[in-house]
């Protein structure tokens, strides 16, 4: 359950804690420690926070000018799009804000969270235990994927060091090759710590302790990051999915949707799901099904779209185009479905990895050569009934001979459908490939940097005062000018 501790009740424990050790003691000129501040939180308090925040943020964020998914990736890969406020997202433009926050809400909520499990869990820890620091290192495994994927090159090697036994305050910036092969390592040895039968994990609202799905996750985020580098580092990338694929006793990755990594929303607040938060509890209504993700489900006869949207008043289910001034868009209101309620619901899962992705992965590494264990046919099949089933469905009976045979093309285009709600891995996963094609932006569009759809966030304007020489290092490191426009190192075209 989506279910964090939040600081009151951590405060409470500590103080009960501080209390108990008051009553043991005849010299109290010696307790020097406030109760409103403690100073050791045990890693079952840090990890449900660090999850909450991570995948909160990434899901979308109740607060305006953080919601990188709804107001960035899910309009810039034509999921949804806006009928007011075009400016926010939908024209390209991002506000400074929301790049910063993130920024600084990524690093700060969830990184140190993380690092503190490790360091508390670790070996040569006062209190080891292998699994905290295994799922730990997955979890920052994964949001540093986030950070290096949107910005390019991050501090990595010296992050959140700033209370270390030697504090970094101004952290050097690792290239996305150099995040990428550390990242790829970090998984592995979480794969190697995490211990079934091992010892507990309190605090965990992923997965329930449940060990084995924490390596699947950890293994199946892996053949994820080797392949979206198979093209620039392909000998590496494939040797990596031949480990696993190889030997999935060691290297056991999702199966079905029962392993799907997915944070579940609950009827209480604050744990209900962002979107939740967003549409029906705050009550906005600025985002519609976008018309380029409605007019390929329709002509599929794709079923999903019942799911992902309500149908208008005439009973179907479409929307309008993406980048549209607000005064145009608005007039769309009464003809645009809006999302459907598997995704607005209080309950609804906040979803980073399914085992539909999984396939698609492994469809796409088939058809480029870079595995040679089962067959991109059927990977590709597997990928589209997974992610039917994962919302109820049945595919229907015509769907897959609509789809056509299986291309590069037409894996990343199901795997773009699928990510439905993912808009931060779509947009990167459109940003690597090129795929799918988007049509040709409306006539009435008005869009801002340069008419490119951003291929980056830019750096936030605090490192260029807090860490100037890093992020300029940074920026070279890039390739390009800090804008929305330099191109990524995973990029293939």
């Amino acid at each position: 359950m989506k279910n964090i501790l939040n600081h009151k009740t951590i405060w409470m424990a500590a103080l009960a804690g501080m209390l108990t050790a008051t009553s043991c003691t005849k010299d109290f000129d010696e307790m020097n420690t406030s109760p409103n501040n403690p100073t050791a939180i045990g890693p079952q308090y840090l990890l449900p926070t660090g999850i909450e925040t991570a995948i909160d943020r990434y899901w979308g964020h109740r607060n305006r000018f953080e919601r990188i998914n709804i107001d960035a990736a899910e309009l810039y890969v034509q999921h949804l799009t806006r009928n007011i406020y075009s400016n926010e997202g939908d024209d390209y433009t991002v506000s400074p804000a929301l790049v910063a926050n993130n920024w600084k809400g990524f690093y700060n909520d969830s990184q140190l969270n993380f690092q503190r499990i490790i360091l508390l869990t670790g070996e040569g820890s006062a209190n080891p235990n292998p699994n905290y620091e295994g799922v730990a290192l997955v979890m920052r495994t994964w949001v540093f994927s986030l950070l290096t994927d949107m910005y390019g090159a991050i501090p990595y090697t010296d992050a959140v060091k700033g209370t270390a036994d030697e504090p970094i305050y101004t952290p050097k910036y690792d290239a996305m090759e150099a995040v990428y092969a550390g990242m790829l390592n970090d998984l592995k040895m979480a794969n190697e710590k995490l211990t079934v039968g091992g010892p507990a994990v309190a605090g965990d609202i992923l997965y329930g302790g449940d060990i084995l799905k924490w390596k699947k996750f950890a293994n199946s985020l892996r053949l994820r990051l080797a392949n979206r580098q198979a093209a620039k580092k392909p000998a590496e990338s494939r040797a990596i999915m031949k480990e696993i694929l190889a030997n999935p006793t060691t290297f056991p990755v999702f199966t079905s949707n029962d392993d799907n990594a997915q944070l579940k929303g609950t009827a209480v607040l604050p744990s209900n799901n962002e979107w939740n938060q967003i549409l029906l509890q705050d009550g906005r209504t600025d985002w519609n099904i976008s018309k380029t993700l409605a007019d390929k489900m329709n002509s599929l006869g794709d079923t999903r779209i019942t799911v992902y949207a309500n149908p208008n008043k005439q009973g179907n289910y479409q929307g309008h185009a993406n980048g549209l001034p607000d005064a145009i868009a608005t007039s769309y209101l009464a003809t645009s479905s809006t999302i459907g309620s598997a995704f607005t619901k209080a309950e609804a899962p906040e979803v980073i990895m399914t085992f539909s992705e999984l396939n698609f992965i492994l469809a796409e590494a088939a058809l480029d050569g870079d595995i040679t264990a089962g067959t991109a046919k059927t990977y590709f099949e597997n990928g589209i009934n997974a992610s039917f089933s994962q919302y109820g469905l049945t595919t229907p009976a015509t769907f897959l001979a609509n789809v056509g045979p299986v291309t590069r093309e037409k894996v990343l285009e199901q795997k773009w459908v699928s990510l439905f709600g993912q808009g931060v891995e779509a947009w990167i996963e459109w940003r690597r490939t090129g795929f799918p094609v988007f049509p040709l932006p409306d006539p009435r569009a008005v869009l801002q940097n340069g008419g490119i759809l951003p291929t980056r966030f830019p750096y936030p304007n605090s490192e260029y005062s807090l860490n100037a020489e890093a992020v300029k290092a940074g920026e070279a490191l890039n390739g390009g000018p800090n804008d929305m426009k330099t191109k990524l190192w995973w990029a293939e075209k």
